[in-house]
């Protein structure tokens, strides 16, 4: 799998502006995430997996595609994911972003039915005090993907300061 073509993919999927400011920060979030993942599930369907990306609500409304990359053809997730959160950070701080959506791969205890399983993972922070990580736990047969129970917990609170 080329990184240089899951970037140019992902910067053409997200494009639509979230321009209702009477949304609350829970609500923006849900709004980016549902933004946001059709690209990991395009890629687990064509590739069967994807570098961790994101996305950042802009105060503008519109939609940023953030990706990370550090010149390796097959980086450590945790290095992308690393320097995306330094990126979600620095437009935190400068105040152009108003909510982040970081998306990646990970394996999970599922609580209802306390198996593992492969699962794509939201990380949610809003500067309105709003931190959660979504988990849509999936499974892949023959390019067809299909998600178990949907869960969350608490997110990190680590993109946004807190006042």
């Amino acid at each position: 799998m080329k990184f240089r073509w899951i970037a140019a993919l992902l910067f053409s999927i997200f494009g639509v502006a979230i321009a209702d400011s009477s949304l609350s920060p829970k609500q923006e979030c849900e709004t980016l995430m549902n933004k946001v993942l059709p690209f990991a599930e395009h890629m687990l369907k064509r590739e069967g997996e994807f570098f961790p990306y994101g996305g950042a609500l802009k105060n503008t409304g519109d939609v940023a595609e953030i990706a990370g990359y550090d010149g390796r053809e097959h980086p450590p997730s945790m290095d992308i994911i690393k320097l995306i959160k330094q990126g979600f950070v620095a437009g935190a701080e400068s105040g152009e972003y108003r909510a982040t959506a970081l998306v990646y791969d990970v394996r999970v205890l599922v609580p209802s039915t306390g198996n593992k399983s492969n699962a794509i993972a939201v990380s949610l922070n809003h500067r309105g005090n709003y931190s959660v990580i979504v988990f849509f736990p999936y499974e892949l047969k023959e390019g067809e993907l299909k998600y178990g129970q949907v869960f969350a917990q608490q997110g990190e609170s680590d993109i946004f300061k807190s006042h």
